[in-house]
């Protein structure tokens, strides 16, 4: 073997240059630039949230109804009393600080709602055996009766005591209770937030406060915080098919949610097709993509004053047939650049970060203590990336090195563009910033950017619905 093959054997195994990507950073004022931190909890208790201002001058609390069975209703009002209070972390030091107390950290206080607006239930609903349907109709009866009272609470706990698992879900239908509350409740435009044993029983209550504190500051229709976009005038959309029903003669659910460059809005797009699917792949044609993107479209305008972004980025888990592509264009046609871009959470590639070797040892790099660095990044080729949003994030933390669950090695997701010509560097850094648009929880990120979690927990959430209408609806509703 000549020493040039030999070489070019060699160079043929490097893989292409890596670059980490910067932690995005997120706003909490629209008007002052130093509020912005990377932690969503430290920019929390620092500067309050994105909405303070706004929000304050229209209510001076989140009021919240509750619907209980009739002997653990004292607990739920505990238990919500508890978040108004300061806890000290206990779990995942370095990261959690300290919760304030619900007022302190959002500008309005937490209260009950007034006395009608609380929902006693039997505590035997399920003794005569009536399962997941008798589950349901007392707890969509008990929504209707705080209907006649909306102007009495923002959002309603609802507590399922596990005794009550029994009618959670049924698996030969496909029912689930926890989807058939959220659809039969945003029909309505009610919030509700979904309370186990386990939440009202969680030994650290500090991680309690944030996950819940945030949760309901959200639902009653406030901002947390947003995002410091890397690209601006761009907007996000995430697309995620489902069959009503699971079954094979109902119609497909096509879910599409707007976002902003800086993660507001989060409008989602329910749209039912049926006629002429291949329900083995439920792929939209060129005249059902283009209805579902020109409602996308409608819904940007609507928030612009009628402007257009000028860069729009859609994300979906499945490739892109030419019939999707070209319906994208036919409704964002005025648009200068149109990114159609697939998602792959699952990946067979592994990482592991080597450090240069110390002095004194031989040429051999080490491997290190912790995971790649978040944000990681590797061409695989002119159009596609591994990205990886999960691994180690020292500057979330006040101890140095940060890993997010802290066990395992990260899996990269897979990032393949179909349509667009921009940089493959600006998509993994759109991927990342939208991993920490979660409202819904107090971590640093999600293992996927919201584009694709939302749109997936949606369009599952309608298509276990017994009804959900066609239209639009805030994404608060579902969180």
């Amino acid at each position: 073997m000549s020493t040039t093959t030999t070489s070019a054997q060699t160079l043929s195994t490097k893989l292409p240059p890596y670059r980490v990507l910067p932690e995005p950073v997120l706003a909490f004022d629209a008007e002052r630039a130093s509020a912005r931190h990377i932690h969503p909890l430290r920019g929390l208790s620092e500067f309050g949230p994105y909405s303070r201002g706004s929000f304050a001058a229209f209510r001076d609390s989140v009021r919240v109804a509750t619907i209980a069975p009739a002997d653990t209703q004292r607990q739920v009002f505990e238990f919500l009393r508890s978040l108004q209070g300061t806890h000290q972390p206990g779990e995942r030091a370095g990261y959690l600080p300290a919760f304030p107390g619900f007022g302190r950290v959002f500008g309005v206080e937490l209260h009950g709602a007034a006395a009608p607006a609380h929902v006693k239930l039997p505590s035997s609903i399920l003794d005569g055996g009536g399962g997941p349907p008798a589950l349901a109709a007392a707890l969509c009866e008990a929504l209707d009766r705080l209907r006649a009272v909306r102007d009495e609470f923002d959002v309603v706990a609802i507590h399922l005591p596990e005794r009550w698992s029994a009618g959670f879900e049924d698996l030969d239908s496909g029912f689930d209770l926890h989807d058939e509350l959220k659809s039969t409740a945003a029909v309505s435009g009610v919030p509700t937030q979904v309370l186990n044993d386990r939440a009202l029983q969680y030994r650290d209550r500090c991680s309690v406060g944030w996950r819940l504190g945030i949760a309901l500051y959200a639902k009653a229709g406030g901002t947390p915080w947003r995002l410091v976009p890397a690209t601006a005038d761009t907007a996000y959309v995430g697309l995620s098919y489902a069959i009503r029903g699971g079954t094979k003669d109902r119609f497909v659910t096509c879910c599409s949610q707007v976002f902003d460059a800086d993660g507001g809005g989060m409008e989602f797009v329910a749209y039912d097709v049926g006629d002429g699917v291949d329900f083995e792949n439920p792929f939209l044609t060129r005249a059902d993509m283009r209805a579902v993107m020109a409602r996308s479209v409608a819904l940007y305008q609507a928030r612009h004053a009628g402007s257009l972004p000028r860069r729009v980025v859609i994300h979906k888990t499945q490739p892109f047939r030419e019939e999707e592509l070209d319906g994208c264009f036919d409704a964002w046609s005025r648009v200068d650049e149109v990114e159609c871009v697939q998602v792959q959470r699952s990946s067979d590639w592994r990482a592991v970060r080597l450090l240069a070797p110390r002095r004194g040892c031989d040429a051999r790099s080490e491997p290190d203590g912790w995971p790649v660095m978040r944000g990681t990044q590797l061409a695989l080729s002119g159009r596609s990336v591994l990205l990886f949003i999960s691994g180690n994030a020292p500057g979330a933390s006040n101890k140095g090195n940060f890993y997010q669950g802290g066990k395992g090695i990260p899996r990269p997701i897979t990032l393949i563009r179909y349509a667009g010509s921009g940089s493959l560097e600006a998509l993994g850094e759109d991927a990342l910033a939208l991993s920490k648009m979660d409202w819904n929880n107090d971590a640093l990120y999600d293992p996927m950017p919201v584009t694709i979690r939302y749109s997936q927990l949606l369009s599952r959430t309608i298509a276990r619905a017994t009804s959900l209408p066609s239209g639009v609806y805030p994404y608060r509703l579902f969180m």
